[in-house]
């Protein structure tokens, strides 16, 4: 029926095994982790061997695409939702091996007991004692073996089995072939509908799965591809983002030797070294800068049409257009996976002073700044030595004012755009002058500094501009914020919290607001213990002027109003008790600021 968005089929196991086998059907996660518990493939198989129902698999068919002689080939079907239970079927009917988390290829073997009367018992996922034991068909894929003979097998198992019935051997083994011929009801979505509305389909039929995104449709027409190495392309993505998080799987990758031999494996190879977690990328980190890189586009729903070869004045569907595409990607994913890039780019957020993980809140901004990093790298114009100073800028301006948080994709492609048409320095100027006025220093980043949560863009950029201008930490000289944030430094109360709900203010809101937050020495954290401030600060004092250790090593009054101003503490704490807190509070919010401007500014 004409405009209809998707088609209702119904195919047994065996013909959806033998789609996939033929290529018609696409697995695109059969190169990504089979996730589903061992147990999970034996309650499936369970289930079809009963005739219960086992949900629907959902497709999506790649748009034909007219070719450059004028024919046009088909597109083939992409399974979008269901690949778990399409590979339990591969691994424990079709006895094919699948690959684990860290891409270690496994057999999942199902055993089955012919003789059970306690339906529980029937599958079992197999163990040692399934070998022993004569009752059990240790695994399952032998019996759907095109070979098999059910009349050469009952007789041997009865024979192994003294005092069986051969008839009920046999009921049992013919009912277990019959899941072969299980339907399995395929929900099939047109070619013609959009990213969104596929993605409402699939919440709608799939309530509890996890969402898709739009990188996951990306990754799926690259696995599709074997024409244009889309299906390589997905391995390097696939490859480096599990590199990034764990360089041991090293050993593990070069046993693919379909790609050892591509030109991207010795282009990864320096992940196995590399220990740096400040920028673990996922797939969606790396196929979005990759394509903001290469095509000045943002919107990843543009890279999953123009993959499918979409001509968006024509709206037709043409094999010029992906080759093209798929080019362009090659090209943004050789510039994101270079070792040089990748570790220069580190080093500017590091030298930022965002040291640690936990200081980042916003992958889509890093992901920005590494694509302005790679842009400007190539532009002729902007000194190669200026390049990490602007990305600088660029990080912490976007994000102190939560640039990318709203609607990224659409600041993000409009942020391109400009940066094409005015150049990047004017751009960044007008940007500048507009979102970090005086008003936002001095009233907005203090209001946005009002909150208890540790990882704030606010508090991280402060704890950033603390690094950067290596700050001593309290009380401390030449132990560093920098030591403190990685190792084993405490986040201190100035107003300890016990103090402060001793003295009524008891609510989380009030006694953990980040401006109560300094970090400090373990040790001098246990000295000062949960004194008011003005006592053991009086006792700071005391030990610049009488010598007398109270802690830390500061002896030297003005050394210590120093290192009050480098923690952005007002030096009137020295005096101050519970009835000052709510006015130590602005007044810490205020000097935070200004410490982040004067940062900003020094970048």
């Amino acid at each position: 029926m004409q405009g209809e968005k998707f088609t209702l089929m119904q195919y047994n196991v065996n013909a959806i095994l033998g789609f996939i086998e033929a290529g018609q059907f696409v697995i695109p996660e059969i190169q990504r982790p089979f996730v589903w518990k061992r147990a999970q493939v034996r309650d499936l198989i369970d289930s079809l061997y009963n005739g219960y129902p086992t949900g629907y698999i959902i497709t999506w068919k790649n748009p034909d695409v007219k070719t450059k002689d004028g024919t046009v080939a088909n597109g083939k079907h992409v399974l979008i939702d269901g690949q778990q239970r399409i590979t339990a079927l591969m691994a424990s009917i079709a006895g094919l091996e699948v690959l684990d988390e860290d891409f270690n290829r496994d057999r999942v073997k199902i055993a089955f007991n012919p003789l059970a009367t306690d339906s529980d018992k029937r599958f079992a996922v197999q163990d040692a004692s399934h070998l022993k034991d004569k009752k059990w068909i240790p695994d399952i894929s032998e019996v759907f073996k095109n070979d098999f003979d059910p009349f050469e097998f009952v007789p041997k198992y009865c024979n192994n089995n003294l005092g069986v019935k051969p008839n009920e051997v046999n009921n049992a083994i013919m009912k277990l072939r019959g899941i072969a011929n299980r339907q399995i009801g395929v929900i099939e979505l047109d070619h013609s509908l959009d990213i969104d509305e596929v993605t409402e389909i699939f919440i709608r039929i799939n309530s509890k799965g996890t969402a898709l995104s739009q990188s996951d449709f990306v990754m799926s027409k690259m696995a599709a591809d074997t024409v244009h190495g889309g299906n390589i392309l997905r391995k390097v993505v696939d490859y480096f983002c599990h590199l990034a998080v764990k360089p041991d799987f090293y050993p593990q990758m070069i046993k693919d030797l379909e790609f050892e031999k591509t030109e991207f494996a010795s282009k990864i190879k320096w992940l196995a070294k590399d220990n740096e977690d400040i920028y673990n990328p996922d797939y969606n980190d790396m196929l979005r800068v990759a394509f903001m890189y290469s095509f000045n586009r943002a919107k990843l729903s543009d890279l999953v049409s123009l993959l499918s070869g979409r001509d968006f004045e024509t709206r037709e569907f043409k094999e010029e257009i992906v080759e093209d595409s798929y080019n362009k990607l090659c090209e943004g994913i050789k510039v994101f996976i270079n070792e040089h890039n990748f570790e220069q780019f580190v080093l500017a957020i590091k030298g930022a002073g965002f040291k640690s993980s936990k200081q980042l809140n916003s992958q889509m901004t890093l992901d920005f700044a590494y694509m302005l990093y790679l842009k400007l790298s190539k532009d002729s114009s902007i000194p190669h030595d200026q390049v990490k100073h602007h990305v600088q800028k660029w990080f912490v301006l976007s994000t102190l004012t939560g640039r990318y948080v709203g609607s990224p994709e659409s600041v993000m492609s409009r942020d391109i755009r400009l940066i094409n048409e005015k150049g990047f320095i004017n751009f960044f100027y007008e940007i500048e002058a507009s979102v970090l006025s005086d008003t936002f220093w001095d009233i907005s980043l203090p209001q946005n500094l009002e909150t208890t949560s540790t990882n704030s863009p606010a508090f991280n950029t402060f704890l950033a501009a603390q690094i950067n201008l290596n700050c001593n930490s309290l009380f401390m000289h030449g132990t560093m914020i920098s030591d403190l944030i990685n190792i084993s430094g405490d986040v201190h109360h100035i107003f300890p919290k016990a103090y402060l709900k001793n003295n009524g203010i008891d609510t989380k809101g009030r006694y953990n607001q980040v401006a109560n937050f300094t970090y400090l020495d373990t040790q001098v954290n246990k000295a000062i213990s949960d004194d008011a401030p003005n006592i053991y600060f009086q006792s700071a004092l005391e030990q610049c002027d009488k010598k007398n250790i109270a802690f830390g090593n500061i002896f030297e009054r003005d050394a210590l109003m120093k290192n009050l101003s480098e923690n952005a503490i007002p030096e009137s704490i020295v005096s101050m008790t519970v009835e000052n807190y709510d006015d130590f509070l602005a007044d810490r919010r205020k000097l935070m600021a200004q410490l982040m401007m004067r940062y900003y500014k020094g970048l």
